[in-house]
């Protein structure tokens, strides 16, 4: 059995849904801890590895993570976040059972090319809510 991965556009998320967005237009980095959070618990609950990629502002890419968490990168300023997610499906989709979670129709095509399945934002948060005890 391949591992799985999920792949998760961070500030599609975001923006998709309202609570994260009212949390986002107070501090952008509340709302991200917030869905990290999230997504964490998914992760630790499902045994499904997750990657969560932003929109960032730095002069290169980087990549924060800890043992066991959730694997986050921040593209660098004028690099969409979408690159990154779409390096990873081309560079990944016919190695690992993968799934990216955005709702960019052009992004799902590329990642969908690349060997990737792919959900939208809304599918994503019913699939946290319905996997997601209490």
């Amino acid at each position: 059995m391949r591992p799985r991965y999920l792949i998760v556009d961070g500030h599609s998320a975001i923006f998709g849904w309202p609570e994260l967005a009212r949390l986002h237009a107070r501090r952008s980095s509340v709302a991200r801890d917030t869905l990290v959070k999230k997504l964490r618990h998914y992760q630790d609950y499902t045994g499904v590895r997750v990657v969560v990629v932003f929109d960032g502002t730095g002069s290169t890419a980087t990549d924060v993570s800890e043992p066991h968490g959730v694997q986050i990168f921040y593209s660098r300023a004028g690099q969409p976040a979408d690159a990154i997610i779409e390096r990873l499906a081309a560079k990944y989709g016919d190695k690992f059972d993968l799934v990216v979670a955005t709702s960019d129709w052009l992004e799902q095509e590329t990642a969908s090319a690349c060997g990737a399945n792919c959900i939208s934002i809304d599918n994503l948060r019913a699939l946290l809510e319905e996997t997601l005890p209490g």
